[in-house]
């Protein structure tokens, strides 16, 4: 058998061939430059650092340096906290009755001076009014003419009532006399002594009399009843009228102005010959050596504070440290400027000496002493409202803003809730000037 060979150039020709194809196919090295690589992790953090800082800016928020020597720095701690709020209040009468001018008139004569003691009934200032006294006069007269008519009209009716009885009286004796007329009459009769027609006209009488004497009677029920009814709207009448000139009476003696009620007079100016206008004020009693205090609290208290609540008042006047209970008698809601006013009155006894419009300073009671943690009270309290505070950084360089909820407080302590822990610092100096700030760095 004879073995086919093909020839060697077409071997080599197939061979060149297949190695050109594989050449096109040739794997592609990945690999990356070191270098490279790390740039761009380190762009990746500096970016992601950036927007964490454009994201979480703003809750940094604004930092100050202040000198901390010049700034008050109290620490957080627990103690009993006695809830009451110091008052300052003024002495002022316990009652006050003001004076009015009922009816305007000229001042004539005044018979007290401003400060006087007064008893109930005093004559304080007469005045005069020309034309109240005429109008008066012109009540007196027409009040008299229409009570005398109504005189006149209750005397026609009692004339009509006994012109109703003699009306009967008579009717009753005719009946009497035409009954026996008719009595004889009839036996008369049968004798023929007289003539039928003469009885007839008699018993005829007899009858008209009686018929008369029932609708008389019917009259003067009717007549009793209208009667009574009118003589009850007559005296009610009347009643009104008397009223109404006693009334008249009244206004014209209130032109003598006098004392309601015993007390000090005050706030009294008036002059002969001044003319003072109705309801003008003339001036108010006191009562004389009893007291009560008035004073303005915080709105802050309004809802804290109610009738029945007791403050007290020590004393000190003479060497002496006498202690005494009020209790508040009246709260006025109406807030003015942030405050609100109340009443107090005291209890058992009064101090001695003490005057009208003079201060003192007493203490409220407004709930039982409890064990808390206290911040000492400053003046911070009024700029955040007990919201938040500056707290100091353990470290003692800088104070960061911290949201806190306070509670109760006194004149010297501030009841903390939540937000802050026992021996932390905190600034209760003013924020005024950095209320706005996030951070305060310490100088």
């Amino acid at each position: 058998m004879t073995k086919s060979t093909a020839p060697l150039s077409t071997v080599k020709n197939e061979t060149s061939k297949a190695v050109s194809g594989s050449g096109m196919d040739r794997k592609v090295d990945t690999s990356t430059n070191p270098v490279k690589k790390w740039l761009i992790t380190i762009s990746f953090i500096l970016l992601s650092a950036f927007t964490v800082y454009i994201i979480f800016g703003k809750s940094v928020g604004k930092v100050l340096s202040v000198d901390n020597t010049r700034i008050a720095i109290s620490t957080v701690t627990s103690g009993v906290f006695e809830d009451f709020i110091p008052i300052r209040g003024r002495v002022t009468p316990a009652k006050t009755v003001f004076l009015d001018a009922i009816e305007g008139g000229r001042v004539e004569r005044i018979l007290v001076e401003d400060g006087t003691s007064l008893i109930a009934g005093d004559l304080i200032v007469e005045l005069s009014n020309a034309s109240l006294q005429l109008s008066v006069l012109g009540n007196e007269t027409r009040v008299a003419e229409q009570l005398n008519n109504m005189r006149s009209i209750e005397l026609n009716l009692e004339q009509n009532r006994l012109q109703h009885k003699r009306n009967i009286v008579d009717i009753n004796y005719q009946i009497k006399m035409l009954t026996r007329q008719v009595d004889r009459e009839k036996s008369l009769i049968k004798t023929g002594a007289i003539m039928q027609s003469k009885y007839d006209d008699t018993f005829d009488t007899l009858q008209w009399y009686k018929s008369r004497l029932a609708l008389t009677k019917e009259s003067q029920q009717s007549d009793a009843r209208m009667q009574g009814e009118q003589l009850a709207f007559l005296k009610d009448t009347s009643t009104r009228l008397e009223t109404n000139l006693g009334i008249s009476r009244q206004n014209l003696e209130n032109m003598n102005v006098r004392a309601p009620v015993a007390g000090k007079l005050s706030g009294f100016n008036v002059e002969v010959g001044q003319s003072i206008a109705r309801g003008e004020r003339l001036g108010q009693i006191d009562t004389p050596n009893d007291f009560k205090l008035s004073a303005f609290i915080d709105e802050f208290y309004l809802g804290r504070v109610d009738i029945g609540q007791q403050a007290s008042y020590q004393n000190l006047s003479h060497n002496k440290n006498q202690n005494f209970t009020l209790v508040i008698s009246k709260v006025y809601p109406q807030v003015q400027n942030g405050q609100f006013e109340v009443d107090f009155k005291f209890l058992d006894k009064q101090p001695k000496g003490i005057r009208r419009g003079q201060t003192i300073q007493v203490k409220l009671t407004l709930g039982d002493a409890s064990n808390a943690v206290l911040i000492p009270n400053g003046a911070f309290f009024q700029e955040t409202g007990g919201k938040w505070i500056f707290v100091v950084s353990p470290n003692g360089d800088q104070a960061i803003k911290r949201n806190v909820r306070l509670g109760r407080r006194n004149n010297q302590f501030i009841e903390v809730i939540e937000g802050l822990e026992l021996g932390e610092q905190v600034i209760t100096s003013p924020y005024s000037s950095y209320k706005d700030m996030q951070t305060l760095k310490f100088n």
